[in-house]
């Protein structure tokens, strides 16, 4: 069975108006498109009982409910607990209430592992933590292909090692890191793992509880929804937190590490991911069967097969170019390499390929995008950085196809 994409777009708006229909849209780690699903309890929400929730009369507990709805939803869909989840207004607030929760742990000379492939949101709210005399140890990646070579990990842990932050998957470079490995490897000197999830997500649906992390933290406007942040971390792990809201919040899960408080109608939103991947699992496989999480999973391995054919269609292109250099793997398999793929021309700059592919309605990003210290330790203008293509689920062949000859034409200077 292969993903039905053409139903899958059915379901998204976006690729029925005129604005955006004639585009092709491949800057989808930047942010993704969204569901009818969530849009239409967007809506619901704001037109129908946009007071404040949980409240005494109807239109407030109708309010609740819908944020009850979504909680329950993501709780469900990732196979956390119901008390494991924080949401909030983005995965960089997020990992940085997470890393002020975690302050009281470290001690002057106590060693926190960072890496130099991340985002800058798992970055650089633990380098901070130096100004209290805590070392910071840099897991570096190759200079020639951007990836982390698990030796590398090896060689920085030590029994001072007390957190160990990395990214299940670079928003640059594509691959899936061995969370597992790394995992078992800091675990073994009692440090706690923070995964950053956000360019991982929108291709793989993870069961936290096997996941192998202490924290994991995505962005569900890069997974279909609305514009918030979803903090997991195990009971034992979030035990060693120290509430960051409210004094009298302490014991609520959904605001000890949440001072800004939920933001109401974003979360109400967010029932409506889960909604739509129930949608595409009852068209592909029928009546519903197991839990939320075994039915995202199982059409998640359609998603899966799908993008590795669209991501190959663009690096068997990519790779046989002398010109580009291609970060991360040149060659993309399911529980590998995701479809976010980054490569940098060496005779023209990524800003000038992608106002050219601007120019024929194909939406591509260039830049650092906030992985900074990537592109700088691979040699690169940090200005100019790179070309990046991110594809997900609803991006078709005949997309990447197009995209692939007008990127021809533009690097032979025809374009």
């Amino acid at each position: 069975m292969e993903l039905d994409v053409a139903f899958a777009r059915s379901q998204f708006p976006a690729f029925q108006t005129a604005q955006t229909r004639d585009w092709i849209f491949f800057e989808n780690a930047g942010g993704s498109y969204v569901p009818a699903t969530v849009i239409e309890r967007l809506q619901r929400f704001f037109v129908e009982h946009k007071v404040q929730p949980y409240g005494t009369f109807a239109l407030s507990q109708r309010a609740g409910e819908e944020m009850d709805e979504s909680y329950a939803a993501i709780t469900a869909l990732i196979n956390a607990g119901d008390d494991e989840i924080t949401i909030g207004p983005s995965t960089t607030l997020n990992l940085y209430i997470l890393a002020q929760s975690l302050r009281h742990l470290l001690r002057p000379g106590d060693e926190v592992v960072v890496t130099n492939q991340d985002h800058e949101a798992n970055v650089g709210c633990w380098r901070r933590l130096s100004e209290h005399g805590v070392l910071m140890r840099e897991w570096r990646v190759g200079k020639a292909d951007g990836e982390l070579d698990i030796t590398g990990l090896e060689n920085l842990i030590s029994d001072r090692t007390k957190l160990v932050c990395c990214t299940l998957c670079s928003n640059l470079v594509g691959t899936l890191n061995n969370m597992n490995a790394i995992s078992e490897m800091a675990h073994k000197v009692g440090a706690l793992v923070v995964a950053d999830g956000v360019s991982y997500a929108p291709h793989v649906i993870p069961d936290v509880q096997t996941l192998g992390v202490d924290f994991y933290a995505y962005s569900t406007y890069k997974t279909f929804g609305s514009h918030q942040g979803v903090l997991w971390g195990s009971k034992d792990a979030l035990r060693q937190t120290e509430g960051q809201g409210h004094f009298f919040n302490e014991e609520k899960s959904r605001y000890r590490l949440n001072p800004a408080g939920p933001q109401h109608a974003e979360i109400a939103a967010l029932a409506g991911i889960a909604e739509y991947f129930d949608v595409l699992y009852g068209h592909h496989f029928g009546d519903a069967k197991g839990s939320l999480h075994e039915r995202a999973t199982k059409v998640f391995e359609l998603v899966s097969e799908h993008e590795a054919r669209l991501a190959n269609i663009l690096l068997d292109y990519l790779k046989g170019k002398s010109n580009i250099r291609l970060l991360g793997q040149d060659h993309a398999e399911t529980g590998k390499r995701a479809s976010t793929i980054a490569f940098h021309a060496r005779a023209m700059p990524s800003t000038h390929i992608a106002q050219k592919l601007a120019e024929h309605r194909i939406g591509v990003g260039s830049g650092h995008f906030y992985a900074l210290r990537c592109v700088e330790a691979l040699g690169m203008d940090p200005e100019d950085g790179v070309v990046r293509v991110s594809m997900v689920h609803y991006n078709t062949v005949e997309e990447v196809q197009k995209l692939v000859g007008v990127l021809d034409a533009i690097l032979a200077g025809e374009g």
